[in-house]
């Protein structure tokens, strides 16, 4: 059955790749169903890839070939929770070094443009701390762009 809510991710032309790659980068991930045009229309032949039904991290996602229109930024992301650093280097790695690009305090984004944030849960849980514990691991945080989860261990003990 299909979900009530799904996220809907505008693609140009190579949603059924991204969607294969999401897959198998992390775990709770897979491609569930691709669906081809029935016939020639604007823009594309019949056989072409229209839509793909996939999840991330159990999250239910259509990947939509809509064309080059529009582009993702950074008002959307995927916020990935890691327990450890071997966690966060994994999925970085995977995003940044298959045509990614790093950016700022946790974030970066995949070839296709859409945003993830690779966020070590010791850094959520020492923001939710408050206080001057929150303060030092914010500052501690400011200057990464992959967060080191010892240097976030450290800034929380002071």
């Amino acid at each position: 059955m299909k979900p009530k809510n799904t996220i809907c991710l505008w693609f140009d032309k190579d949603a059924e790749a991204a969607a294969r790659f999401y897959a198998a980068t992390f775990p709770n991930s897979e491609v569930t169903a691709v669906h081809r045009a029935p016939s020639d229309y604007p823009g594309g032949k019949q056989g072409d890839v229209l839509t793909v039904d996939f999840t991330v991290l159990g999250v239910p996602c259509l990947g939509l070939n809509g064309g080059p229109e529009f582009k993702h930024s950074e008002a959307f992301s995927f916020q990935v929770a890691t327990d450890d650093q071997a966690e966060t280097d994994r999925y970085w790695n995977a995003i940044v070094g298959n045509g990614g690009q790093e950016s700022q305090c946790g974030w970066c984004r995949d070839r296709w443009g859409l945003s993830w944030q690779i966020t070590p849960r010791v850094l959520t849980d020492a923001l939710a701390a408050g206080g001057a514990e929150a303060k030092r691991a914010f500052e501690a945080m400011m200057p990464m762009r992959k967060i080191d989860v010892a240097t976030i261990e450290e800034a929380r003990r002071g």
